[in-house]
């Protein structure tokens, strides 16, 4: 059943991609009847899509809670911290990597098929992490768990464009977009839950009942396609020896680049040049090849393009925001994951509303998606600039009203990118989309998490250096505040103390630029498009 008929998923790109609309065109087009067969959804199918949305959580929150109950896994290991930090970088390399190659796996094998197959992988690797006998067995476990991982996000893409009618299709990608905000703030409280009052070895055992239950709903809720494996004929062999290596080696780079000193290592610089390297070639190979892992001729859709470069500066925002009060609240004061665990939650639980608030609302004929992501982008810089102004003072309570303003400006940005990326993509085209989306989206989380890391050592670094300097340059200062603090010691932890929070400062404000950044490409590249269900927008005046 395909009822993306792509005349009754919006206004065709081709007819706007000859010249940039400034935001008041308005385009018109033929009306088109919709039987009532493409407005309503089965509840069995109904049951499919949430069962495939669960699978899609499972997998971001069995990435985001050992993440950060990494701490305590190490401990029960007796790992250390430069071995232990492989733990997440093999896992994130192996994700983003899959991503690429899953929607053609998914669409050969079925997606029914392919996506239980890869939760019951995730859930028995899962169950396995904690009985590892050594450090190397636990390594290829969280990497082999990693690709298993990596097969489901791209899948809830494809299902949402291939079955949902046109006047609830927002609504599903509402659902999509848990994954990218929702999640990710749920990881922490899961964490702290698990570590402070189960044990740690929940962080790997939570996804068992999470994925029986998704297991159950899509085995009873989607159609079972036939195989497709005559696609084995003409499988893109030299887009995937050259893309799969690629994608790991930048994502290892980006991981570990700060910890081993970025290109001053040997390592890093191979990874970097290297997978730089053989990314080029991928690109041009799919550029040529007729059966690509990417359809890079999608770019030449300028909503999709402005989509995926947008999606770029979304992501850096929704890590940089998480991140920053963590670590702040981590290294001056102490906090364990339990004490930030209401700060996620603030963001979290909200969502559940706002998301499909926000789509309610751009399903309506008269609001232009270019606004509403011009008004969450806003409201993010609005949110990095008051963050800006923090103070060794600051505890839990002084981010909550920072935190409150992404509640409303997340669902804005993520559902105005998803909106212009999806609309006038005919569902054959899902795939490409998807493969293309979901990579970037978790490349860019490890290049986000490298920048993070990399430029806040450089600036603690920086005004470390600062500090003393001012410091040794006043005798009479010197003195006095030695004497203070009775001793060198407690001198040096304020002066870190004092550099951790310029550099949260500083990275709130990289974060604002970011924010603003995009927001000036806004204007410039996307078009006006309509809902999904509209086919005859009003009459431009």
């Amino acid at each position: 059943m395909n009822t993306a008929n792509p005349r009754t998923i919006g206004t065709p790109e081709p007819k706007l991609a000859q010249s940039p609309a400034p935001l008041s065109v308005r385009v018109t087009e033929t009306p088109v009847q919709q039987t009532s067969a493409e407005t309503k959804l089965p509840l069995r199918l109904a049951v499919g899509l949430i069962g495939m949305l669960l699978a899609s959580l499972l997998a971001i929150l069995n990435e985001q809670v050992t993440a950060v109950a990494l701490t305590d896994i190490r401990g029960a290991f007796s790992i250390g911290r430069d071995d232990g930090t492989w733990l997440t970088t093999l896992f994130e390399a192996a994700n983003v990597a899959t991503m690429v190659f899953a929607p053609w796996f998914g669409m050969t094998f079925t997606l029914k098929r392919f996506t239980i197959g890869a939760v019951l992988a995730v859930m028995f690797l899962g169950f396995l992490c904690p009985f590892a006998p050594n450090l190397h067995t636990l390594y290829v476990l969280r990497a082999l768990q990693g690709v298993a991982g990596g097969c489901l996000p791209p899948m809830l893409i494809i299902v949402a464009l291939r079955y949902l009618p046109p006047k609830i299709k927002l609504y599903g990608l509402a659902g999509y977009a848990l994954t990218a905000t929702f999640g990710p703030a749920l990881g922490t409280p899961l964490a702290a839950l698990w570590t402070e009052y189960v044990g740690w070895q929940m962080a790997f055992w939570q996804i068992v009942p999470l994925g029986l239950v998704s297991c159950v709903a899509i085995y009873k809720g989607l159609p079972a396609d036939p195989t497709k494996l005559e696609r084995f004929r003409l499988f893109n062999w030299s887009g995937f020896i050259l893309g799969y290596p690629a994608i790991a080696m930048l994502v290892i780079g980006l991981l570990q680049g700060d910890r081993l000193d970025w290109l001053n290592s040997t390592f890093i610089s191979t990874m970097f040049y290297g997978g730089a390297l053989l990314f080029v070639a991928f690109l041009v190979n799919e550029w040529f090849h007729p059966l690509p892992f990417f359809k890079l001729q999608l770019l030449s859709r300028r909503n999709f393009a402005h989509g995926l470069l947008t999606l770029v500066g979304a992501v850096l925002l929704l890590v940089g925001v998480a991140a920053i009060p963590g670590q702040y609240l981590a290294q001056i004061h102490g906090y364990r994951p339990l004490q930030t665990t209401p700060l996620s939650l603030l963001v979290a639980i909200p969502l559940l509303i706002a998301l499909p608030a926000t789509a309610a609302v751009l399903n309506l004929r008269q609001v232009d998606h270019r606004w509403v992501m011009a008004i969450g982008l806003s409201l993010m810089a609005t949110s990095c600039f008051m963050g800006s102004f923090m103070t060794s003072e600051w505890i839990r309570e002084n981010f909550y009203w920072l935190q409150s303003l992404q509640i409303v400006a997340q669902p804005m940005v993520i559902m105005g990118i998803l909106m212009g990326v999806t609309t006038g993509l005919p569902s054959t085209e899902g795939p490409f989309a998807s493969a293309m989306f979901n990579t970037l989206k978790t490349f860019t989380g490890a290049a986000a998490t490298g920048l993070i890391e990399g430029l806040g050592t450089t600036r603690v670094h920086f005004h470390s250096s600062m500090l003393v300097d001012r410091l040794g340059n006043n005798t009479l200062v010197t003195g006095q505040s030695i004497d203070a603090v009775h001793g060198l010691g407690e001198l040096a932890h304020r002066i870190h103390e004092q550099a951790v929070v310029l550099t949260s400062a500083d990275l709130y404000r990289v974060m604002a630029a970011i924010a603003v950044a995009f927001l000036f490409v806004i204007p410039v590249l996307p078009v006006r498009i309509y809902p999904p269900w509209s086919t005859t927008p009003p009459s431009s005046r």
